[in-house]
């Protein structure tokens, strides 16, 4: 059985992956705000290889508004408009799936929370949680 499940809302798109997560992780930027429609995004990383996405409402959309600069690929559902996942060179080898959308999220805990410059001021991250201004990428 696969490690981690998920679907969209509608059920039109599922994912699986035998692997462990390579990632779990918060970004708080302001371009996961207005694509989850929430104040942060909790996203699962998971080898890309391993990755088994199945569906015909996959859509991609090519988001070019990174720190990078560098596209990164946002999959969601054209059916039901729920956010799946996304990767991109900025993240080699990594796709970050959208917590919201696994079967079962109840072992979800975040290692990390990124772009906390922007962060909403009421977000509260637990005491102790590692915290970068901006990404991975961009930390010396």
């Amino acid at each position: 059985m696969a490690k981690i499940r998920g679907a969209c809302l509608c059920g039109s798109v599922r994912y699986a992956t035998d692997a462990e997560a390579a990632a779990v992780v918060v970004c708080h930027c302001v371009t996961c705000q207005k694509n989850t429609g929430s104040a942060f995004s909790l996203n699962i990383g998971v080898p890309t290889h391993t990755l088994r996405i199945e569906g015909t409402t996959l859509a991609q959309y090519e988001d070019h508004t990174g720190a990078s600069g560098k596209p990164f690929f946002r999959s969601f559902c054209s059916r039901c408009g729920s956010p799946i996942g996304a990767s991109g060179d900025a993240y080699p080898g990594l796709t970050f799936l959208k917590a919201g959308t696994l079967d079962d999220p109840s072992w979800v805990k975040p290692t990390a929370h990124l772009w906390c410059d922007e962060k909403q001021p009421w977000v509260a991250i637990e005491h102790g949680a590692t915290e970068l201004p901006k990404s991975f990428e961009s930390t010396p």
